[in-house]
């Protein structure tokens, strides 16, 4: 059983090509908190409420509102958070029809938010689980004008099979190892761009093989030097995330080196859910045609629009919005 495919949303005309994204749906339980609590410590928070969330429905969510012609494939449960999973993504007109309803619960994640912004996550999968391999039964058809996103909240044969499928297809894939799930290198060698912060970055090199840079507190040097690893390890091409520091962009290809987008100054509220703001955005615009500098350099902006509110979904911008920020 699967969920009626939803209505245009507001995000305005749909652009030439097709996102699919393959991932997970969580309902998203947020609290706040003045600072995180030590181990074994108890401390007062405010909230509670459940919001709509999980990899790759923030990612399908993000590139509808940017005017991408999206579909997600995945599965809730049978709760009553399976409905509070879905609002966001049939409001930017995502299209549902390869969610299926399954028995038992939706994926859970825990939020906890502090007063600086920061969070900690945990993730109960629930019918995210039950997302096998014969998924791939469940993709639209797939050609050279679709961008298919993968994360790593899937078990690891589906993401597998799926990003074989895709690939042989002639699909766009746009891996987002996160978590860094030990996926096969081939695997990992179809993306185009492989997404990663520099945490994660570090566990694909080891996966691919590759000698990790030695440590660096200049982030962007540290992920300049990651992402032409990466590079030189197999990966056709490579984005680092680096936070309030915007991105760093290897286009592979034979490209001289990365390329810094720094990203503006922004008064963080909220960081849940900004990464995936900045991979639906992607994605989005490498259907549009845009090249890959250019379309990390817009998902540079939506992300650090992203942050300046709170929740993950709720937050993500549509163009009208991005362009009068």
């Amino acid at each position: 059983m699967s969920p009626a495919p939803s209505p245009p949303g507001d995000a305005g005309p749909r652009t030439g090509g097709r996102v699919v994204v393959v991932g997970s749906v969580n309902a998203d339980l947020v609290v706040t908190v003045q600072r995180h609590p030590a181990p074994g410590e108890t401390v007062l928070g405010d909230g509670g409420a459940v919001l709509p969330g999980g990899k790759g429905a923030n990612q399908a969510v993000a590139a509808a509102r940017l005017g991408a012609r999206v579909a997600l494939v995945g599965a809730v449960g049978s709760d009553p958070n399976a409905e509070a999973a879905l609002v966001e993504l049939r409001a930017a007109g995502v299209d549902l029809t390869a969610v299926a309803a399954v028995p038992g619960p939706t994926g859970l994640a825990v939020v906890t938010v502090a007063a600086d912004g920061e969070n900690t996550i945990v993730v109960v999968p629930g019918a995210n689980a039950a997302v096998g391999p014969d998924v791939v039964a469940r993709l639209p058809p797939l050609g050279p004008d679709t961008v298919l996103v993968l994360q790593g909240e899937l078990p690891r044969a589906t993401t597998e099979a799926v990003a074989r499928a895709a690939d042989a297809a002639g699909a766009r894939v746009v891996l987002n190892l996160a978590p860094a799930v030990p996926l096969d290198p081939d695997v990992v060698r179809t993306a185009h761009p492989l997404v990663v912060n520099e945490h994660e970055a570090g566990a694909a090199l080891r996966l691919l093989g590759g000698e990790e840079p030695p440590p660096d507190r200049d982030v962007v040097a540290l992920a300049s030097a990651l992402a032409t690893r990466l590079v030189a390890a197999g990966a056709r091409s490579v984005v680092v995330t680096v936070g309030g520091a915007g991105a760093v962009v290897h286009p592979g290809g034979g490209a001289p080196g990365p390329a810094h987008l720094p990203a503006a100054a922004a008064e963080v509220v909220d960081t849940t859910g900004a990464g995936d703001a900045f991979v639906g955005a992607t994605a989005a615009q490498l259907a549009a045609g845009v090249d890959l500098v250019a379309a990390a350099g817009t998902a540079v902006a939506v992300g650090t629009h992203a942050v300046r509110r709170r929740g993950a979904q709720p937050s993500y911008p549509t163009l009208g919005e991005l362009r009068g920020s």
